[in-house]
């Protein structure tokens, strides 16, 4: 009897992931799915199974992931808070990949997705069926308040188009992580990456062609393409920091906390670049 479509892409899919990757696979709760297979947040566990397929070979492989500290992820609900660069979002994918491919307990990060990435076609479809959303607060209370892992870049796209001069110098971080901590006692975890800023070298940002096309910025490399170079990543998670307050404090006593935050992400940058000792692909 020939195989469907739907059963050939199981079997191939089932041949690329390898045993430990099934196996965290079978850990993922299925108690909060609907009868169509979709969490509360469109996150569908056998959609993520075809992307993970994908997202191993990158993150083994292509940029041969080495994760520090995945035993500073408290459980429940946290947010990681990292520095942004890379132009295409591979760095969220990874950290996603260390997460759930080298953490003690496999979980689906939750990643907070710039807004004009809705705008492309099948994109949002995409994102909500691997568990990432549209950055906005209510979606990260909302997450949150279920006790869901998410990942913020406060940087925004100042983060992930700059400049080859300027990597590894970090942009100002806004404010609504923290507030968004303060509000659900979440705790955050500062984290680095390393190799994304290197893995599209932006010469220089095309912002009027961009704003005609709507998009943040058009960064220009020296392939003139939006495909990542080899870089090796290197993803250090620091100590779980737990913030007193009231979310609606004001500007300058939030920027004091954010300022904690920046100096603890910092300090992680400064010792993977350390560790590093230069070598890019290596």
């Amino acid at each position: 009897m020939l195989m469907s479509i739907g059963d050939l892409s199981h079997a191939l899919v089932d041949r690329l992931l390898d045993p430990d990757a099934k196996r965290r696979l079978e850990q993922l709760p299925r108690d909060n799915l609907n009868e169509y297979g979709y969490d509360p947040f469109g996150f569908s566990p056998d959609f993520f199974r075809y992307a993970l397929a994908v997202g191993q070979y990158f993150y083994k492989y292509y940029f041969r992931v080495e994760t520090h500290g995945c035993e500073n992820i408290p459980a429940g609900r946290a947010l990681l808070v990292a520095n942004h660069g890379g132009q295409l979002p591979f760095d969220a994918a990874m950290v996603i990949g260390a997460v759930f491919l080298s953490a003690p307990q496999p979980r689906v990060v939750r990643a907070m997705v710039e807004r004009w990435a809705s705008t492309l076609p099948f994109v949002s479809y995409f994102f909500s069926r691997v568990g990432q959303i549209v950055g906005d607060p209510d979606s990260c209370r909302r997450l949150l308040a279920a006790d869901e892992a998410v990942l913020v870049f406060p940087e925004g796209t100042r983060g992930i188009n700059k400049l080859w001069s300027q990597r590894y110098q970090l942009k100002e971080f806004s404010r609504g992580f923290m507030r968004m901590a303060l509000g659900s006692g979440a705790p955050v975890v500062p984290t680095a990456v390393i190799g994304a800023e290197e893995q599209a070298l932006a010469l220089f940002d095309l912002k009027p062609l961009a704003r005609l096309l709507g998009m943040p910025a058009l960064p220009i490399t020296p392939t003139l393409l939006p495909l990542p170079l080899p870089t090796k990543y290197r993803i250090y998670f620091g100590k779980a920091l737990r913030f007193s307050g009231d979310e609606d404090e004001d500007d300058a006593a939030i920027d004091r906390k954010v300022q904690q935050v920046v100096v603890q992400v910092q300090k992680l940058i400064e010792l993977g670049l350390r560790e590093r000792a230069g070598r890019i692909f290596s």
